[in-house]
């Protein structure tokens, strides 16, 4: 029998490592606990503008997908990717996988109304250019 079997001090140090012990396995095991996670801050959001970027973060990530794209994440997680919009409803989804097989998606739904103003007196310049630009370009006879 080893007489310091029943000291307070010793059931307080075992106490104390067990409960050292499963923190320490809580805090490596959070990638298989919780999986993979995507933080956008718009999900749902109508524009005027055609060409829009896509940010957010991913964090616990193997890989992120973009409409089936891959696309680049940095080292803390943050993405910004460029998207053209179609006119109408737009959407956007987002996958992310971890290297243990766990995945979550994040659907990002957006209406493109393009400004009627803008795109009216773009279209007359742009006409007026080209045909400028084509009787420039005719033979001459």
């Amino acid at each position: 029998m080893l007489p310091y079997r029943e000291s307070k001090f010793t059931k307080i140090i075992l106490v104390i490592f067990f409960v050292l012990v499963l923190g320490y396995a809580y805090f490596e095991g959070q990638d298989i606990i919780f999986g993979p996670v995507i933080t956008i801050e718009n999900r749902v959001m109508t524009v005027d503008q055609p060409f829009i970027t896509i940010e957010g973060s991913a964090h616990r990530i193997a890989s992120l997908r973009m409409n089936g794209q891959m696309i680049t994440v940095t080292e803390d997680g943050v993405f910004s990717e460029p998207y053209l919009l179609a006119p109408g409803y737009n959407k956007i989804t987002l996958n992310a996988s971890d290297r243990y097989g766990k995945s979550t998606e994040r659907v990002i739904e957006i209406i493109y109304t393009p400004d009627s103003t803008h795109s009216t007196s773009s279209g007359q310049a742009s006409s007026l250019q080209a045909s400028s630009t084509s009787s420039a370009i005719a033979p001459e006879e």
